[in-house]
């Protein structure tokens, strides 16, 4: 017991060191910025800005959990980036204990110390325990409903309640929550337990009650999605990528893509095989294994189904089911009687994986992080009265409005009705955003400009067989150039009315 406990102690130091690697120097993005920008107006502005009604349905498409949570998590550590990536270590951390726990109840302790040590150290998990958005959020609930269900199934009626409360509130946090929890839920199906099945249709209509004063805007929400949404219908691609994001992450560079998808594609090989051996040779516990299988890859299928008609395959959402993921990898190391030479490759093949990812994780700069300071001070020590900052996008004005917010600048609007029109203009107007329609109207602010644009933007026009970005095109033709450099992914132009 004393082992275990020093053994759980150190793999804790691990999870802490990894997920506050990077915390204070990482720029933030766009949606961490969204985040905070929105969060800090309040639940009424909140209200407004999400459910205000547009010609496709409501402003914004998540629900408002996580923001809420935010902003009184603000209220109390202030809105400093590192701050504020603090809410999601510590949703992670509780993941993480939930995680050793499941795996406990279903197995034996060494399990549940591999289980928590692959959850500590694989990059995706890493990921988003960082950053400042709902997803590490979204996996605590998800985790806590999963060992409540675990519970519950013994008869304890305590948690079932708890069952009912971490599922509403997970739907609270992002509505692709439901793609988990129906996987979860049919689970009693499948194995024909009758009893527990009714336990848990009475849950779930606890949790729909609890969940129906947001349940109702859903439609509306989803109409969103459906018109204005920047996810495109995945193909069978995102079955070769899903392995990498389970493993050692995206994105990764030219040089280490094969390397990486190879690790990933033998560990979840020698894993299925495992699996299937032990279902095969009629196992104890095998039938833990292959539920633990299900719920690590029935969620990235229902959701690319579900994507075939109304694109939202979006990785990050899977991330509860990455956490059941690590449970099954440490069964399949620890419980199927594998060989050790087979027990020592796959765990070359996960430590490879893992240094890859984090490796990438913790020196990546490029699309879409601003480096925010960098970009200020470059601005700062040519601006003059009058200068107009203006950015070709809003994905790198929410994060300089945020960092600096007493900067002259603004942004060109995304075309309306377009798949990235995404910020509405209820939500643009409590954020207090100084915005343009076009580049000419931008154009006009000031008599210098200093243009932001990703070089990614610039790249996607020219790769088409155009000259460069159109807004460059029009500055290019109608004022003076007098300098340009780049900055990571940034590149800064200043222009002169002629």
């Amino acid at each position: 017991m004393k082992s275990q406990t020093t053994k759980l102690i150190l793999i804790l130091s691990i999870v802490l060191v990894l997920r506050m690697t990077g915390i204070f120097s990482r720029p933030i993005w766009y949606d961490e910025a969204f985040s905070i920008l929105f969060a800090e107006k309040g639940l009424g502005d909140m209200l407004y800005g999400t459910l205000s009604q547009t010609e496709t349905g409501t402003a914004d498409i998540h629900p408002l959990g996580y923001y809420t949570a935010l902003w009184g998590w603000m209220e109390v550590f202030g809105r400093a980036a590192p701050a504020a990536r603090m809410l999601s270590v510590f949703a992670s951390l509780i993941s993480f204990f939930l995680v050793y726990q499941i795996t406990l109840h279903l197995f034996n302790r060494i399990t549940a110390v591999v289980a928590a040590s692959l959850f500590s150290i694989l990059p995706f998990q890493v990921h988003f325990a960082q950053e400042i958005r709902m997803y590490a959020l979204l996996s605590m609930w998800l985790m806590l409903t999963t060992f409540s269900f675990l519970r519950a199934r013994r008869g304890n009626w305590k948690w079932w309640i708890a069952f009912a409360v971490a599922g509403a509130f997970a739907q609270y946090t992002h509505n692709l929550a439901a793609i988990y929890l129906v996987p979860l839920a049919l689970t009693p199906l499948f194995q024909r337990n009758w009893k527990t099945l009714r336990s848990l249709i009475l849950a779930g209509l606890a949790a729909i009650i609890l969940y129906l004063p947001w349940l109702i805007h859903l439609p509306a929400q989803f109409s969103k999605v459906s018109t204005h949404y920047w996810v495109e219908r995945p193909g069978m691609e995102k079955f070769f990528t899903l392995i990498l994001i389970y493993l050692p992450h995206l994105p990764l560079p030219d040089t280490i893509l094969l390397p990486g998808l190879l690790f990933a594609a033998l560990t979840i090989t020698l894993a299925a095989f495992q699996t299937f051996l032990a279902w095969k040779n009629m196992h104890p516990g095998a039938h833990r294994g292959i539920w633990l299988a299900y719920l690590a890859f029935a969620p990235p299928l229902l959701l690319w189904a579900i994507s075939q008609f109304v694109p939202v395959y979006i990785e990050r959402a899977l991330l509860p089911s990455h956490a059941i993921f690590c449970i099954w990898l440490a069964w399949a190391l620890t419980q199927t009687k594998a060989p050790r030479f087979i027990q020592g490759m796959m765990a070359v093949f996960i430590v490879a994986s893992a240094s890859i990812g984090i490796h990438q994780h913790v020196t990546y700069k490029g699309f879409p992080y601003v480096p925010h300071r960098e970009l200020f001070t470059s601005i700062e020590d040519g601006l003059q009265p009058g200068d107009m900052v203006i950015h070709s996008t809003k994905l790198s004005y929410l994060p300089m409005l945020y960092f600096a917010p007493i900067l002259p600048q603004g942004f060109i609007i995304d075309p309306p009705g377009s798949n990235v029109d995404t910020l509405a203009p209820a939500t643009r107007e409590i954020l207090n955003v100084r915005e343009f329609k076009d580049i000419e109207e931008a154009s006009a602010a000031a008599p210098r400009l200093w243009f932001i644009i990703y070089q990614n933007s610039i790249i996607e026009y020219t790769a088409q067989g155009y000259k460069t970005h159109p807004h460059l095109e029009y500055l290019d033709e109608n004022f003076i150039l007098q300098q340009s450099h780049p900055l990571d992914d940034l590149r800064i132009y200043l222009y002169v009315q002629p």
